[in-house]
């Protein structure tokens, strides 16, 4: 017999209210906005002050619910590298 397919479900209002305050309370930011997703089982845009910084994931596995935090770093918005010691 095949595995179950996981249910996909909408993050909830409620759901993202609340780990919005987690992250912003755990991060010491309340810049910290989390944008819902259009559709079920799509990512929400994570945004500090208005500034995309990632994705946020709702997963569930054997009926417990959790959320992935996945931050964008592009390589141009990096500082410059340090200069080589010689």
């Amino acid at each position: 017999m095949p595995p179950a397919k996981p249910t996909v479900v909408k993050m909830t209002d409620t759901e993202i209210a609340r780990v919005q305050a987690y992250l912003r309370k755990t991060l010491g930011n309340d810049k910290i906005t989390i944008e819902p997703p259009e559709k079920a089982g799509q990512s929400a845009e994570v945004t500090l002050a208005g500034e995309f910084v990632g994705t946020l994931h709702r997963d569930v596995d054997e009926g417990e619910v959790s959320y992935a935090l996945h931050v964008v770093i592009l390589e141009e918005d990096l500082p410059p590298a340090p200069a080589a010691r010689r």
